[in-house]
Parts: structure tokens; C-alpha cells; sequence
């Protein structure tokens, strides 16, 4: 996992510079570049997972030295691609950067197809002065450009860009959609002017000024492509077969792997799977608490791993830690993230890196697989699990600024209305939000996450299963629960699915009240205050600290905008 960064048509030499300076956690261990002429100019942070050696830093060439790849992520199958390419290329690493290469060289764009991973990358061609960039299924990998004048920019992060010299302009229909629905964009928008970003299972061409998106995962398509009419027996032990597949894959690393737990279904399984691995007793679990019984699922973590004996390692968040740690996080997120149990999450990577832990797994996806929110099941359009009331509070905002705002329109491909939360959830809503911040979090601190349960081959399958495999008596991600009992032992009692994993509304009402104050203030005096109703905004604040603090989500908002404003400023 590393940071890519490029420019194609007019730059100068420290651009490139201050792109790969400004994402260099993404990659400390390296840094490359390589210029065209006056054509391009390629670079490349990396953090060494696979091949440590030096022959596989990037930018790496082809053996003839027309082609050039920057690739940020991963390519869980690339043993199985190197098997099949070695007719057609003569291998010099070990690296699955080079079979990414090998791979394009021969198959051109249907290599992605082929490959079962997480990245985004770009192929400069210097014969046809030609850029080609990819990014995979489910946009696990972050990739951002712009079009300026007569160059194109691109980046793993936001910052970069700005670090090029793109206008850092607030997209203030993207923030006001936020604020008024709850929208983090579109997936080809950002909260920023002129930059946009590729979407998930898209590549994009890049030739003599002229752009080309192309999307070349059809998701619906290889829905319906899945077997059909299998019992219920049948289709367990397929999705278990493509699970452990999956957990093997992602066990592929040269350095060492660890995983994320926490009290739930989704863990749990993941626990079990990590444990079919060889030598398992080295493979430690990361956790998070913050010492507030109500919200903390550290007695469910304990006993799950009391049962396999897996090193734990627990990490204690508590309130004092929130407005430094907000602003460390916040500088690295670039847009609005999801308040405190970010933050927290954000500590379980921290303390990887120092344990010299670099990849994660996690549980990340079981949910939109198998229906597993509360809103799935109820007639309304709702993203939030657990809520009544609105989270959003539009009289906050001014008339101008709620005119700016777009309320989001998801497509509906499947002739189910179930599947389409699930389809909404995977690629609009829930799931690329989460990618995002943990992409971000990890980054931050040098490390990589895998989420195994995010395999397309999952996915696709668990889509297409009948309801009831799903949903039974009530009773959801059933099957699931049938796996988890065959793996773990039968009394084992998982942590209630809660909406809410940290005390956040309490410590913004309570604990943290001077602060988030401050942050209210500072809007007030800022360019900003013309987004709101100023005594609505205020009056919002006291209701809040006063004690209705069903929802924190606006409160966070707020933050969120204070911490632009203040980043602006310095």
C-alpha cells in the first residue's frame, strides 16, 4: 500500500516534489520518481508489504521502458496471475506490482478483469504519450485528479493536489448536501472545486488534452451471473469456501498481520477464519474501548478471544484525547469523517504501527451483504441505524446555502427493494464512506487494511441469495450466524447490534463542552457564517448541551467545518 502522485502536460519539477511530500506517510520507506521530458512526471511513496526488496520500488518499468506503473494497494492473486503470465513475460521480482504490469502488457484494459485486490494505479506510455489509471471494484483505493489549463493532476489524497498548486474552493453544493442530507458526494465528486475522483470499477485514458471515464465493473451483471436454485446447505458451504479463500489471500504478506475485533457477528467470523491460519498463535487482535460500559464491547472481544487465545491488545480512548487527535485526523481525511469512533479506530493503526504490525484486517461489508442494518426491513429511506428523528437539522442552514443542496437520488437497478438499500449502501452510501476514513487512518500511521469480506466474489454471491437466507424469523444475517456457530463454539453470545460505538454524544454535550463551543464560535467569525442561520445555529448548540442529544451527527458536522476553517487558516 503507498501513494501515487502525477502530472501529464505543463509542471514544474517541485510540484511533483510537494504532492509526494505532502502523502509521504503513505509510503516512508521510499520514494521515486520518474519525468518524461516535458510530458509527464510519475511518483510514487511506498510502503513495502510485498517484495521488500528495492527492485520493487516505483515507479517500475517495463524491460523495454515504455511503460510505466505507480500502483497504490494490493493484488491479493498475484501468484496465480504470475502462473499464467509466464509465457508471456520474463518475471525479475517477486512483487505483485510487476505481475499488475505484466498483466496490462498483455491483456490491456481486461486485465482488470483478472485481478482480485485493492488498488488504484496509473500506466504512463511514453511511446504514445498516453496515461491509462484504474481503480477497483468497490473503490477501496482512493484516486483524485484535476483538469487545470493544459495539465492533468493526480493524486492518493486530496492534499496533494492542493500541494500542486489546485485552489483549495470549498464545493459548497457537496457541503451543503452534507449538511442538509447527510450526503458525503456523489462518487465522482469531492468537497472541493475542480477535483474530482475516480469512481470505484472505473479507469480513465488520458490523451493529447482529451479525458475519457470508462466503467468496467458491472456489478449487476455479475450479480446475475451467480449460481442459481442451490438449498441453503449448498449456498453455506459455497460462501464458506469463497471466505477462507479470501481470508488466505489477504494473509499474503511479507511483514507481519494482525486483525481488528470487535464484539460482533462479523468478527467473530473473522476471528474463526484468522484461526485456520498456520502458526496462528503470532496473529494478534486490535481492539478499542473507552471505558464506558454502556457503549464499550471489550467483555464480548475478551471472551470471543478467550476462546481461541489470541493475543489482544486493547486500546483505551478517552475524551481528553478528542480535540488534538480530531485535528491530526482531520488534516488527514481532507473532508468530513465520522467523529469519535474514527478517531478511536484511528488509535487501533497508531499502535499497530508501533508493535511494527503494518497490515490489518477487518470486518468491513457483512452488513450490506446480508442485510444486516435495522432499515432494511423498514418502508422509509433511512441510512442511519437506530434513528427516529432527523439527524439533520436544515434550519441550521441559511436559505442560500440550503438552496445549493441536492438531496441524493440512488439508482435502483435490482426489481427488489431490499437489494437496492444493499446496491445504495455498497456504492453510495455506507460502505465508501468507510473506505474513505479507514483509508485515511491507516495511512496515516503507515499501514495497510485488508477487508477480506469485501471480496467481489463475496459479494456478487451474497447478493444474489434468496431473502430468507438472509432474514429468517426476524432474525438477520442468518446464514451468517449459522457459519459463526459452526466455527465458534454454540453458547458464545456476540455483543447486540448497536448504532452507536462511543460515548460521542455524551462527551460533546458534556465532557468536551468548552470545546465544542469553541468550534461553534469559530464558524461564527468565520467566511463561513454566511452558510448559516446564525440564531438557529446557536439555539441548536444550547439544545444540545442542555440535553437533547438523541443525535451528535450535526454537532459533528459543525466540527467537521471548524476544522476546515481552521486548516484554511494555517
Amino acid at each position: 500500500m503507498c501513494g501515487i502522485a502525477g502530472i501529464i502536460g505543463n509542471f514544474e519539477a517541485y510540484q511533483l516534489d510537494a504532492m509526494l511530500m505532502s502523502q509521504h506517510h503513505r509510503g516512508p520507506e521510499s520514494t521515486g520518481k520518474y519525468s518524461d521530458n516535458n510530458f509527464a512526471a510519475l511518483g510514487h511513496n511506498r510502503l513495502a508489504i510485498i517484495d521488500l526488496s528495492p527492485e520493487s520500488n516505483q515507479p517500475f518499468l517495463d524491460p523495454s521502458g515504455r511503460y510505466v506503473l505507480i500502483f497504490n494497494g494490493e493484488i491479493y492473486n498475484y501468484i496465480e496471475l504470475k502462473a499464467e503470465l509466464k509465457g508471456h513475460y520474463t518475471f525479475t521480482t517477486d512483487s505483485d506490482t510487476e505481475v499488475l504490469l505484466a498483466s496490462f502488457l498483455v491483456y490491456g484494459h481486461h486485465c482488470l478483469q483478472k485481478l482480485n485486490g485493492m488498488f488504484s494505479f496509473a500506466i504512463w506510455d511514453n511511446q504514445d504519450k498516453k496515461l491509462f489509471a484504474a481503480r477497483d471494484r468497490f473503490g477501496v483505493k482512493p484516486f483524485f485528479f484535476c483538469k487545470e489549463k493544459n495539465s492533468f493532476y493526480f493524486s492518493s489524497e486530496i492534499k496533494a493536489l492542493h500541494a500542486a498548486g489546485i485552489s483549495r474552493i470549498p464545493n459548497e453544493k457537496v457541503w451543503a448536501s452534507y449538511f442538509a442530507y447527510g450526503s458525503y458526494g456523489n462518487p465522482d465528486e469531492t468537497f472541493w472545486e475542480e477535483i474530482l475522483q475516480l469512481p470505484g470499477g472505473h479507469f480513465l485514458e488520458f490523451q493529447n488534452q482529451q479525458l475519457i471515464l470508462k466503467k468496467w465493473y458491472f456489478f449487476e451483471e455479475e450479480v446475475a451471473k451467480q449460481p442459481k436454485n442451490l438449498t441453503f446447505e449448498q449456498a453455506k458451504e459455497h460462501y464458506v469456501t469463497l471466505l477462507k479463500d479470501s481470508i488466505n489471500l489477504r494473509f499474503r504478506s511479507d511483514v507481519l498481520v494482525g486483525f481488528n475485533i470487535s464484539g460482533g457477528l462479523d468478527s467473530s467470523v473473522l476471528l474463526a477464519l484468522v484461526n485456520l491460519q498456520k502458526d496462528n498463535s503470532k496473529i494478534n487482535g486490535y481492539t478499542f474501548y473507552t471505558n464506558n460500559p454502556d457503549y464499550d464491547e471489550l467483555p464480548w472481544v475478551e471472551q470471543m478471544v478467550a476462546k481461541t487465545r489470541n493475543p489482544l491488545t486493547k486500546i483505551l480512548f478517552q475524551a481528553d484525547e478528542v480535540p488534538d487527535f480530531t485535528k491530526k485526523v482531520a488534516f488527514q481525511q481532507d473532508e468530513p469523517f465520522g467523529g469519535v469512533p474514527t478517531l478511536a479506530y484511528a488509535k487501533i493503526f497508531e499502535q499497530a504501527r508501533k508493535d511494527n504490525v503494518l497490515v490489518l484486517l477487518d470486518g468491513q461489508g457483512m452488513d450490506e451483504q446480508w442485510a444486516g442494518y435495522d432499515y432494511y426491513v423498514q418502508e422509509n429511506d433511512t441510512t442511519i441505524q437506530g434513528v427516529t428523528d432527523s439527524p439533520f437539522k436544515r434550519y441550521m442552514l441559511s436559505d442560500t446555502f440550503l438552496a445549493k443542496s441536492e438531496k441524493p437520488n440512488y439508482p435502483k437497478p435490482f426489481d427488489n427493494e431490499l437489494l437496492n438499500k444493499q446496491y445504495r449502501d455498497l456504492f453510495y452510501t455506507k460502505i465508501p464512506r468507510a473506505l474513505r476514513f479507514n483509508d485515511r487512518i491507516s495511512m496515516l500511521f503507515s499501514t495497510e487494511l485488508r477487508e477480506p469480506f469485501l471480496d467481489y466474489r463475496l459479494v456478487e454471491f451474497a447478493f444474489s441469495l434468496p431473502l430468507d437466507f438472509k432474514i429468517k424469523n426476524g432474525i438477520t444475517k442468518f446464514m451468517l450466524r449459522e457459519i459463526a456457530s459452526e466455527y465458534l463454539v454454540n453458547d458464545l453470545v456476540f455483543a447486540p447490534k448497536r448504532p452507536l460505538q462511543t460515548p460521542q454524544r455524551e462527551w460533546l454535550a458534556y465532557d468536551l463542552k468548552n470545546w465544542v463551543t469553541e468550534c461553534f464560535a469559530s464558524i461564527e467569525n468565520s467566511e463561513y457564517s454566511k452558510w448559516f442561520d446564525i440564531k438557529e445555529l446557536k439555539k441548536e448548540l444550547e439544545r444540545y448541551v442542555e440535553g437533547n442529544i438523541q443525535s451528535s451527527f450535526h454537532i459533528w458536522q459543525c466540527i467537521s467545518l471548524f476544522e476546515m476553517v481552521r486548516t484554511t487558516k494555517e
